[in-house]
């Protein structure tokens, strides 16, 4: 399927009222098992990208160029749409512009623009700062004039909640909407009343939820974030969590007992060939053999 198809299915998909529930992938073959797994879209996570391809903290570390060509690995992986997670959009509004450009170029269904100075930070860890809000709205501006399909989303997240206090957050997102953002997106509200009040205050825009688990923001089941008016629930890093669980759990097993075979908490080889679509290239070789 084309982008421009996905993106447009996407876009529908989003409006019809029913919440997405989207896991975040950190590379196309966690991106491959997320689809898999029966979800309708993946997001790229900035801070799993981070954890997995540098090993360091969420802190500001990845650039536009690494992201991109994630984008475009997975996108070649996958036909589910992607909302990719561009931090702070790298620079000023023609920053943003190029941003918006490339990883449309590269794949993305949606692209997520936060409201954060440089370095940024996780949404969920202390000490950010924002930029005045007169900055992040033309970041917002450019983000929407640069994109070349009317159907690729542009998300606006603020981070004004954990800096400013919850009502500034949440004027914030008005402003964003103001300013064309398709969706918003309230990183790291507090309790269940402020998750209750964010689409009660944003009406007719659809709203994103990120639930980080040990996070700050209460964890809430799919059917109440949905009544409560969230378009789309987010759970950034719960294959990468669950993956570091894995990792450390066959490695001690093999630590301690000297060997590992299919009886192991590993998956078996040919369910490993499966998800990388190997049968596809057998016949491919078969196929173009001379």
């Amino acid at each position: 399927m084309l982008n421009h198809e996905i993106n447009r299915a996407f876009k529908h998909r989003i409006l019809s009222g029913r919440p997405v529930l989207m896991p975040g992938a950190a590379n196309a073959l966690a991106a491959r098992i997320i689809e898999d797994q029966g979800f309708e879209a993946v997001y790229l996570s900035g801070a799993g990208l981070t954890n997995t391809y540098l090993g360091l903290p969420d802190l500001g570390f990845v650039g536009l160029n690494e992201i991109a060509q994630h984008t475009a690995t997975i996108r070649d992986a996958t036909e589910l749409p992607i909302v990719v997670d561009a931090d702070n959009g790298f620079g000023n509004a023609l920053n943003v512009r190029h941003t918006i450009r490339t990883l449309e170029r590269a794949g993305a269904s949606a692209v997520q623009l936060e409201d954060q100075k440089t370095p940024k930070r996780c949404g969920h860890f202390s000490g950010k700062d924002v930029v005045p809000l007169a900055e992040a709205r033309t970041r917002i501006r450019a983000a929407v004039d640069a994109r070349q399909d009317e159907n690729t989303l542009i998300v606006a997240r603020t981070d004004a909640r954990a800096t400013d206090g919850y009502t500034e957050a949440l004027d914030r997102a008005a402003a964003f909407v103001e300013e064309g953002a398709d969706i918003t997106f309230v990183e790291a509200p507090q309790s269940v009343e402020e998750l209750r009040g964010i689409p009660a205050a944003l009406k007719g825009t659809p709203q994103l939820v990120n639930l980080v688990v040990g996070g700050r923001t209460p964890i809430l089941g799919l059917d109440e974030l949905g009544e409560m008016g969230f378009s789309l629930v987010l759970y950034a890093n719960v294959a990468l969590q669950s993956a570091v669980y894995g990792m450390q759990a066959a490695l001690g097993q093999l630590r301690a007992e000297g060997r590992m075979d299919e009886g192991g908490p590993v998956a078996s080889f040919a369910e490993r060939q499966r998800l990388v679509g190997k049968d596809l290239f057998d016949s491919l070789e078969k196929r173009y053999a001379v």
